[in-house]
């Protein structure tokens, strides 16, 4: 590097990210990639996710991705989405956005890496596009260099709706340590399929991973996926303190943190009010509504994705007042203790002050 250069700085979320490429992968699925215009770099952990702010009809829609690419590979980042069935914000994507168009993006965040939980030995399961953040784990374990022990499971309706299958394929057919299992409901008309075929179960689990019991386990994938996941992991005796899950929608299998400092519990016959400062507005409210639907009531937007405490797009500061807060893992006790709250899961109790 010549001495009067600069390194590009890490992105940090106040530009906006322009589209570079849309890759097909599979039916309804396609690969978004992105650069930040001024030449900064990503900085993330692999299998984190990220929240794009997208311009559809109606006002912007903020929806939470999980980052396929790998921060190994820095200069650009992708998100890997599929369309479901009335889903709005993918469906725009995948109508709509095309190179040269730029976006709005909070994060990256999460909690969902194998950073967090180094081991010798890893599986990891998924469905469907439930796949990206393990896409994203064993990219950055493959170019480290370092020869890893994983085996990749992943479930799709038919083999043609596996994605990333060549792309995997590449990988492990370059470093030894990278095991891949696809199963399948049924197979594709006019193509052969040798590979696990049904319904994936303990069984398959046992010939897939037979040392199942000493890998760390990253799940991803529709919650009645990762429900069958866990009541089969369970059923072996498998220690649920190595399990990890990743999912948008709240977990029935997990607590919710409860972030008042007295356990107080918001009452629906009481009244509450929440200044909003920056903006010069106050609304009344019950305390059973949430600081997200207040503002909305009030005609005020604070970007949110999940709306129940995953993705911790609507972070907050709160300036003073008591709320009740329930989270699904959206926000960091770090960040609670410096003031921030999740706007989608707090309720106010009384008088509240935040910075909107």
């Amino acid at each position: 590097m010549a001495k009067d250069s600069i390194a590009p700085a890490y992105w940090d979320g106040q530009e906006m990210l322009e589209c570079v490429s849309v890759i097909p992968e599979a039916p309804n699925v396609s690969t978004f990639c992105f650069v930040a215009p001024s030449g900064a770099t990503f900085d993330y952990l692999p299998g984190q996710f990220l929240t794009l702010e997208l311009p559809v009809p109606g006002g912007p829609l903020h929806r939470t991705y999980t980052i396929s690419s790998s921060p190994s590979r820095p200069v650009s980042i992708t998100v890997t989405v599929k369309a479901q069935p009335g889903s709005v914000g993918t469906q725009w994507m995948r109508d709509n956005l095309r190179p040269g168009m730029r976006l709005k993006a909070i994060g990256p965040a999460g909690n969902f890496t194998s950073h967090h939980h180094p081991a010798e030995k890893f599986l990891f399961i998924s469905a469907g596009s439930g796949i990206t953040p393990m896409m994203s784990m064993l990219t950055y374990m493959y170019d480290i260099g370092r020869i890893p022990d994983v085996v990749f499971i992943n479930c799709a309706k038919r083999p043609s709706d596996i994605v990333f299958r060549q792309r995997l394929e590449h990988i492990a057919s370059r470093i030894d340590g990278i095991e891949l299992r696809w199963v399948v409901e049924e197979g594709d008309r006019y193509q052969p399929w040798t590979g696990y075929q049904g319904t994936f179960n303990q069984l398959m689990l046992g010939l897939m991973a037979p040392d199942y019991l000493e890998r760390e386990v990253f799940c991803c994938g529709p919650e009645p996926f990762m429900q069958a996941v866990r009541e089969a992991l369970t059923g072996l005796g498998f220690d649920m303190a190595h399990y990890h899950q990743e999912s948008f929608h709240p977990s029935l299998a997990e607590e919710a943190k409860d972030a008042t400092a007295d356990d107080v519990i918001p009452d629906d016959a009481a009244l509450a009010e929440i200044e909003f400062a920056l903006s010069g507005v106050t609304q009344k409210c019950n305390e059973t509504d949430t600081i997200l639907s207040t503002a909305r009531a009030a005609g005020l937007n604070i970007p949110s994705g999940c709306t129940f405490g995953v993705c911790g797009t609507c972070k907050i500061k709160k300036r003073s007042g008591q709320v009740h807060m329930v989270h699904n893992g959206g926000i960091t006790d770090d960040d609670i203790e410096d003031g921030y709250v999740l706007a989608c899961c707090s309720h106010p109790i009384g008088r509240v002050e935040v910075e909107i």
